[in-house]
């Protein structure tokens, strides 16, 4: 049996947890920059087309990078993510606004031939690999955002903290963004949940990243 508390000797000898929180860039006039930084670049039009596909869906960029085209329903017009590429192991139904549709249509001729619709530009003519995870990074850098500055995770960050500032719902942008259900029960029925007034949101979002695209001026929300 100890005689006292051993604690206060153990004192600086782990480390303290440091949360690493990813850059996003969230002031509308940086967005702007951003937008319009991207719609200059001149790389490949696939690694253009993951670039705006993660602004306009803000899903995570593994998700973004092993998207396939089974996954897609045109005519639904929903990205039907499948649950082992989840975080939370959930199924998740992500709405395609008009933009992102066309970017689809546009990357088919060139990767519809493959699994993924990004494809690793190594295996770009089979298409049967992935995306490598530094690559929307790379274009970020290439632009001019430093790595302090903007994340491939971050256009979650940017849509999440936007989206709340112009007033839509917590819930609905939760539910975009597939953050994990608490209640266990409600979770069971939760990929579809909100679903209408997601597809509003993420057609608002697609649009208000043209409007500054466009050079139109930013509203104060």
């Amino acid at each position: 049996m100890a005689e006292r508390d051993p604690v206060a000797d153990l004192k600086g000898a782990l480390a303290p947890v440091m949360t690493k929180h990813r850059a996003a860039i969230t002031d509308p006039r940086k967005v702007k920059e951003l937008v319009q930084a991207m719609t200059a670049f001149d790389g490949s039009p696939i690694v253009r087309g993951a670039l705006w596909f993660s602004a306009y869906t803000f899903q995570r960029p593994g998700e973004v990078r092993h998207a396939e085209w089974t996954e897609i329903d045109l005519d639904a017009t929903v990205w039907r993510i499948p649950d082992p590429k989840m975080k939370e192991r959930e199924p998740h139904l992500c709405p395609l606004s008009r933009q992102t549709i066309a970017i689809l249509q546009g990357l088919r001729s060139l990767t519809g031939h493959g699994r993924y619709i990004f494809p690793s530009i190594r295996t770009e003519a089979r298409g049967n690999s992935p995306m490598s995870e530094n690559t929307i990074c790379a274009a970020l850098r290439r632009l001019g955002f430093g790595q302090d500055e903007m994340s491939a995770h971050g256009f979650r960050g940017m849509a999440s903290t936007i989206l709340n500032e112009q007033g839509w719902p917590p819930d609905v942008i939760e539910r975009a963004l597939a953050h994990a259900e608490g209640n266990s029960v409600r979770a069971a029925y939760n990929h579809a949940r909100w679903l209408p007034q997601r597809r509003e949101m993420m057609q608002h979002w697609a649009d208000w990243l043209d409007s500054l695209r466009d050079d139109k001026e930013i509203r104060e929300e």
